[in-house]
């Protein structure tokens, strides 16, 4: 069995860190967290850009979460989480917090 290297660990950190940030940074702006959690829902490019416009952090956040594949593009071109990304969701903040149903 091999153990994750450093960078394993704080890639997840650092990914957790932004889920969280995620979370209450679309908490602010009035969203909630099945406005990325359900794949054929997601963020449109205006409220992207109202997010980044009025959340100096938003940037940052959506980088990450996009480098680490724990975000996408769905078809509808809006950003969502991946599989991944509601998985982490999900062991944050518990049952139903990344529900897809």
């Amino acid at each position: 069995m091999t153990t994750p290297s450093l960078d394993t660990f704080g890639m997840q950190r650092s990914l957790r860190q932004c889920l969280a940030n995620m979370a209450a940074l679309l908490y602010r702006q009035g969203h909630v967290l099945e406005s990325v959690t359900v794949p054929h829902r997601g963020l449109d490019t205006d409220t992207l850009q109202t997010l980044k416009s009025d959340q100096h952090e938003w940037s940052a956040c959506q980088r990450i979460l996009e480098s680490s594949k724990a975000a996408t593009w769905n078809d509808q071109r809006r950003f969502v989480l991946t599989g991944m990304g509601r998985e982490l969701l999900f062991d944050m903040f518990g049952e139903g917090a990344a529900d897809c149903a």
